[in-house]
């Protein structure tokens, strides 16, 4: 029996409490039996939904350790007509299949009003995937778990009872998220880089994260590779970070650097997708955060992707990698990707656009629409997103916030109605402060680790993400849905032939809406209040 009774009696019992019967024998009578009660009613919705709930400040995380993690096992196919509703909710329902149900031919009165139709007919892009990164920080932190633990975390992400993560971004070098300023060649080297090396970071922590992950996955894992610096010898500034622009001299030894470290993964047996022109050079031109970082403009951007990255790319046996662009915040779009585009030796190169979630707060997300339009050939994906990075987040973890997954939620559903085709969080996994960070840049992430006590902490952001991971499988399509007045939505058809619709509620109050399919018939579903939604059917 588990004594997980916070929640429900306060610190009078539980695992941080009493742990020993003898002990609790000393409680008061009335005490006692209302712990047995408690221990009887968590013990049911344990059995209900495996979440192992823990109540914090801001909200209510799921508790796994080296023994338990909840799981959501991979939905069989239905017979036609036949539908399964998997629902996350603010009242605390986390990936929990509500119950099956069957179309009909119509609805009653109570169901007209807000109906979303369904048109397979039309439709828009494929689905790359869904993932997020292999930082040093997220090493450190699983490596802090014990192995069963470490096991249990991955197969959270990664699994087919987990959320099927199936992209991985693998920084090229040091991150803010490492615990030091690195790169692979920070002494002075020669233009054939001979003093090139992986780190340590990558030989302890990143390799074997990406190995284990890939030994779960029942898809491939693609790997995204995105250098944050240069070494500083090759700078126009001499520093990791600030204000600082490649030094014209040093564009074919850059090229040279990145083609350096596919050829040390290769030796790993590991192989990427694609690489980023570089994560976020905004940040050298205007260091607002003080982390690893190099500027370019788009002048010198375009001149080092068509006469540097791109031939050596494709002059490479890693000719079959992708090169993604800008890899920054849609605040530069559409025009910079424009300006690249204009110069046909740069656009020749360019496989697709990566963008930042940062600032689209302020960006209008029909900007995506506008790529799409100009280069409808290109591949748009969203490569990094996390919460608790702006100034005005005064706590930057927020063990159980349920915005947090709303925004996210809210988020995926916009980018994937304007083309986007993948969609990757930052850290897997970080620990209680956030970090670490050797600029002390905390953030928040979909997994919190407290290593004190051999857990870790599955956040409402966690199933938000998994409402379309889990669901959403590579090679899957986007098909038209009406949109209702009252539920935001976004529906796929998969390869193996299964309709998904995701829907969420925002409001503070359940809501009734009607899903019609021509070929199905005719569904009424009542919405939880500030809720997320996964539909699926065959």
């Amino acid at each position: 029996m588990h004594w997980r009774l916070t929640n429900a009696c306060g610190d009078s019992c539980g695992p941080n409490a009493i742990t020993d019967p003898g002990e609790m024998a000393k409680h008061t009578l009335l005490k006692w039996i209302l712990c047995i009660v408690a221990v009887m009613e968590l013990n049911a919705a344990v059995a209900a939904d495996g979440c192992w709930p823990r109540k914090f400040k801001y909200g209510t995380v799921c508790v796994c350790n080296s023994t338990h993690c909840d799981r959501t096992p991979e939905p069989e196919p239905l017979a036609a007509g036949k539908y399964a509703l998997y629902v996350s909710s603010n009242a605390g329902s986390r990936l929990t299949r509500t119950g099956d149900g069957s179309f009909a031919p119509s609805l009653d009165s109570q169901w007209v009003g807000q109906e979303i139709d369904v048109d397979e007919a039309t439709t828009y892009q494929t689905i790359r995937g869904f993932g997020g990164a292999f930082t040093d920080s997220v090493g450190i932190n699983v490596k802090s778990l014990s192995p069963n633990a470490q096991l249990n975390l991955l197969r959270s992400y990664f699994s087919d009872d987990g959320i099927k993560y199936n992209i991985g971004r693998v920084p090229i070098g040091g991150t803010d998220f490492s615990t030091r300023k690195y790169t692979y060649a920070d002494t002075k080297g020669v233009p054939d880089l001979s003093n090139f090396d992986l780190a340590p970071e990558d030989i302890e922590l990143k390799i074997p994260l990406i190995k284990t992950a890939m030994g779960m996955v029942s898809d491939e894992l693609k790997l995204i590779g995105s250098a944050w610096s240069a070494p500083p010898w090759m700078k126009t500034n001499n520093d990791y970070s600030g204000i600082g622009f490649l030094k014209p001299m040093y564009m074919e030894a850059w090229a040279d650097y990145h083609i350096k470290f596919l050829d040390e993964y290769r030796k790993q047996n590991l192989t990427f997708w694609a690489l980023t022109t570089g994560n976020e050079p905004l940040n050298g031109i205007v260091p607002v955060n003080r982390f690893n970082s190099m500027g370019w403009t788009p002048v010198s951007h375009r001149e080092w992707i068509g006469r540097y990255m791109g031939p050596r790319l494709k002059g490479s046996e890693h000719k079959d990698t992708l090169l993604f662009a800008i890899d920054d915040q849609r605040i530069v779009l559409p025009w910079w990707i424009k300006m690249l585009m204009s110069d046909e030796q740069c656009a020749k190169y360019i496989d697709g656009v990566a963008v930042h979630w940062y600032l689209d707060f302020i960006v209008p997300v029909k900007v995506l629409d506008e790529v799409h339009k100009d280069f409808g050939n290109k591949i748009i994906m969203n490569t990094e997103a996390s919460q608790g990075d702006k100034p005005w987040d005064f706590v930057k973890v927020q063990l159980g916030s349920w915005t947090r997954a709303e925004n996210y939620a809210n988020n995926i559903i916009d980018d994937l109605n304007h083309w986007v085709q993948g969609w990757l969080e930052w850290n897997l996994a970080l620990d209680m402060t956030g970090g670490p960070t050797w600029v002390s840049n905390f953030i928040d992430s979909p997994i919190i680790i407290d290593k004190t006590k051999d857990e870790f902490y599955k956040q409402p952001m966690f199933y938000a993400i998994g409402h379309f991971s889990k669901f959403i499988s590579r090679g899957s399509t986007r098909i038209k849905l009406t949109q209702t007045t009252v539920v935001k939505s976004v529906g796929f058809k998969r390869p193996d032939g299964a309709k998904v619709i995701i829907l969420y509620n925002r409001r503070n109050k359940s809501v009734n809406i009607s899903i019609r399919d021509s070929k199905r018939g005719v569904i009424g579903l009542s919405l939880q209040k500030q809720s997320i939604n996964t539909l699926i059917y065959w």
